[in-house]
């Protein structure tokens, strides 16, 4: 059977990521003979767009996946564990954006630019990682290469947008109210978003670092696949709407001069650099929006240590950070004939 003849289901399609994937998918003229969007009964007989007309969204069951080739999944954790078992048994590769699959050693942690090797290995379900460890990853792999990663120290600064749309309506509100003269309200963050910054995304863990801080930790070493590797992070949500920003410090074991990391990352897949300090050139949310690069700068000598670098790497977190790389995902599968097409 031809690749154009794939059948392709979207889980989770009338949220953020859902919807943008689909739009990934015509952007990219993905070879699929048909697309599928799937979500849970309350959005089920409504539409969402697709090459310039509608697709009706169909409820998410437990024999939806009966025919299809490719799944991509944007639907949450609990429905990533209750139905990406039974699309893969029906014969479905599902590539799941939650973080319900990620550190299970069974389930590959894929960034194609970074391990598309690991795709060999897929047993029928493949992880989407982390959106603020997928930037940072793509960045580190082609410098890892050269002079091989001792240390990492990451800070980042997160769109609301990473907590889906009732994120981007608090913020709108919460601006509203405030220059209003109005309090604002926060109910979808512990403390107010709107012109402040929140050291908490997630859950607190044991170790007092919190759930997002240990993802960007646990699957960065899965992604490099180096467990030499000593990774330490802090995650901050700010008052943007799209865009995570993060401020990387890497320390090698061998010397790499800015000069080397820019000539190096200039060359790196689906890496762009902005980095001229004097000209005022450098990577920004507001710029990185709504493309599929991820954008870094800063690029200067960490002078504390003897083989540092500091930088600063931005990328759109709904683009980059999830939809685009799972359907590259989908894509390197096709490219390596790893989809059974029926």
């Amino acid at each position: 059977m031809a690749k154009d003849q794939l059948k392709v289901a979207v889980a989770g399609a009338t949220g953020a990521v859902g919807r943008e994937m689909l739009k990934v998918l015509e952007q990219r003229d993905f070879p699929a003979a048909e697309v599928v969007p799937f979500a849970s009964s309350r959005s089920a007989g409504t539409t969402v767009p697709f090459k310039g007309g509608e697709l009706t969204v169909r409820e998410l069951r437990e024999d939806s996946f009966a025919g299809f080739d490719i799944a991509l999944f944007s639907a949450g954790g609990s429905t990533s564990e209750k139905f990406a078992p039974l699309a893969a048994k029906a014969g479905c590769v599902v590539v799941d954006n939650s973080s319900a699959w990620r550190m299970d050693p069974e389930v590959p942690l894929v960034v194609p630019e970074v391990n598309p090797d690991d795709l060999e290995w897929h047993k029928g379900i493949i992880a989407n990682p982390n959106c603020s460890t997928i930037q940072m990853v793509v960045v580190l792999k082609p410098l890892h290469d050269a002079a091989r990663i001792k240390r990492v120290v990451v800070s980042t600064y997160q769109a609301v947008s990473g907590t889906g749309q009732k994120a981007i309506v608090e913020l709108e509100n919460q601006v509203r109210r405030l220059m209003s003269g109005q309090e604002a309200v926060a109910e979808v963050y512990p403390h107010q978003i709107a012109f402040n910054c929140l050291p908490q995304i997630d859950v607190f863990l044991e170790n007092d670092y919190t759930k997002e801080e240990m993802k960007m930790v646990n699957e960065t070493v899965k992604i490099m696949g180096d467990a030499s590797i000593k990774v330490t992070a802090t995650t901050v949500r700010v008052p943007v709407f799209y865009s995570h920003s993060e401020s990387v410090n890497l320390e090698f074991e061998r010397p790499l001069s800015p000069q080397q990391a820019r000539a190096i990352l200039s060359q790196a897949p689906g890496v762009h650099v902005l980095d001229n300090p004097r000209e005022k050139i450098y990577p920004m949310a507001v710029d990185a929006a709504g493309e599929d690069d991820t954008f870094v700068g800063r690029i200067r000598k960490d002078e504390t240590v003897e083989n540092g670098l500091n930088m600063w790497i931005v990328a759109d977190n709904i683009r980059k950070g999830a939809a685009l790389n799972a359907v590259q995902i989908a894509e390197t599968l096709i490219l390596k004939d790893l989809v059974r097409v029926k």
